[in-house]
């Protein structure tokens, strides 16, 4: 006789550790693979940059990069917990609906528009939150980040005196233009897959990127670059690259 198994027991693996209720519409972090509500780990990264689970430091200026959506994890979740899936898409429905009826309701419906949270009805204006948050995401890509503060940067290559790297090979060639502008939210390793895709490099070659002689993060931005360390240059601020140097 197979041994029948209740859900409370495997409640502590389907639920978020931010809310306690069932995981929806699960993301994990790429850094230490915790998973949550993906409502409740956008709203948490409004205030802090770090896992709430382990206290790891998911990015250092926009975390949510970090999270991917997790299906196996929804899936699983809804096999386990009885009618809960088409609870929620019911509830999708219901918000859309809502959403579409420019008259207000009267009375709390408050559960009936928020857009499938899970098992409590007290997140409607979390979620309202979220979905400005996605429109103005949305928004911000469409125009290729134009609409971000502006930064202009030098890319030179970082060359040993007889023109050689580390394995005696041919050294990195220069940029044909090296100054460029671009959004100040750039990362480092944006700036290094520029850099490979116009030089027409293999995709696994390794480089890094220094300012002033040091070794510049891949998660470091181009603003935060400039304001601890661009400002001991003239402007534009120059960045050197050359072939990652393993130092083991």
């Amino acid at each position: 006789m197979k041994k029948a198994f209740l859900v409370r027991e495997y409640n502590r693996f389907i639920t978020c550790f931010i809310c306690g209720g069932y995981l929806i519409k699960p993301c994990t972090i790429a850094e230490c693979l915790h998973t949550f509500c993906k409502s409740c780990i956008v709203r948490h990264f409004d205030d802090s940059k770090h896992c709430p689970r382990c206290g790891i430091q998911v990015h250092e200026t926009n975390p949510c990069e970090m999270l991917r959506m997790d299906k196996t994890m929804e899936d699983i979740v809804f096999k386990l917990v009885p009618g809960l899936q088409e609870r929620e898409k019911q509830r999708e429905r219901d918000f859309w609906a809502s959403r579409e009826s420019e008259q207000p309701r009267q009375g709390n419906h408050e559960e009936d528009e928020t857009p499938a949270k899970r098992l409590k009805t007290d997140q409607s204006e979390d979620n309202n939150k979220e979905e400005h948050s996605h429109v103005a995401q949305t928004k911000t890509e469409s125009d290729y980040h134009r609409s971000d503060p502006q930064i202009a940067v030098c890319l030179d290559c970082l060359q040993s005196q007889d023109g050689r790297n580390n394995n005696g090979d041919a050294f990195l060639k220069r940029l044909p233009r090296r100054f460029i502008r671009c959004s100040s939210r750039a990362t480092v390793g944006l700036i290094k897959k520029f850099i490979v895709r116009k030089l027409e490099l293999s995709k696994e070659m390794q480089l890094d990127l220094l300012c002033n002689g040091e070794i510049m993060g891949k998660d470091h931005t181009l603003e935060f670059i400039y304001r601890t360390r661009g400002k001991l240059q003239n402007y534009p601020m120059t960045l050197q690259y050359r072939e990652k140097v393993d130092f083991t």
